[in-house]
């Protein structure tokens, strides 16, 4: 099984990438979703968290609240590294069964999304890396309409990220997704084209 690791910046479109993808008949692993999993109320992940950041960062029904979370490990790398540290150990055991199912079923191609691939070396556990990229103001455009963050916080969440420039130099294939989401879906088939004759061959 080709294992491939889907990356890029913030809101450069990964996801949107991920699902056409998935379209085109890819096993689509999702990172931010496990991560989700893993920080269920009563989860050792969440159960860390909360001895370590405090109760306050708790919603009235026990599940985090991401956005003063996010507030704080955003604001201080220091507490970032402490929240991954935490987290990311869990979310790599979840994703690894989940790869072992897909193997065992027999899948050709699977594209794990993880928004820190190379931030986590993560790049040494898949075989091909892919780097979705798009143009800052449109970057920075695309936080505002979907998470209301503009500004100095906006910009805080890009300096908090490997530069993207280093993560295209580091990358297998590179995505870009800056205009139309035809010509998006258009680079995604190609690649997914070559992907398959990778499998084949390997």
């Amino acid at each position: 099984m080709l294992v491939v690791g889907l990356t890029g910046g913030i809101a450069t479109g990964k996801s949107t990438v991920a699902a056409l993808f998935a379209k085109q008949g890819a096993c689509v692993i999702n990172t931010d979703q496990l991560a989700r999993i893993v920080v269920e109320p009563g989860e050792p992940a969440w159960q860390e968290i909360v001895r370590v950041f405090g109760q306050e960062i708790l919603l009235p029904d026990g599940q985090l609240n991401r956005k003063k979370l996010g507030e704080i490990v955003f604001r201080d790398r220091g507490k970032r590294q402490v929240l991954e540290k935490i987290t990311h150990p869990a979310i790599r055991a979840l994703m690894y069964d989940k790869l072992d199912a897909a193997r065992s079923e027999g899948v050709c191609i699977a594209i794990v999304e993880v928004p820190l691939l190379f931030e986590t070396d993560f790049q040494n556990d898949v075989d091909r890396t892919i780097v979705v990229t798009a143009r800052e103001e449109l970057q920075l455009a695309r936080l505002a309409a979907r998470d209301g963050l503009r500004g100095e916080q906006a910009y805080r969440r890009l300096a908090a990220q490997m530069p993207l420039t280093e993560k295209v130099a580091r990358a297998d294939y590179v995505i870009e997704n800056n205009g139309e989401l035809t010509e998006t879906e258009r680079q995604v088939r190609e690649l997914w084209q070559l992907l398959q004759r990778e499998c084949v061959n390997d």
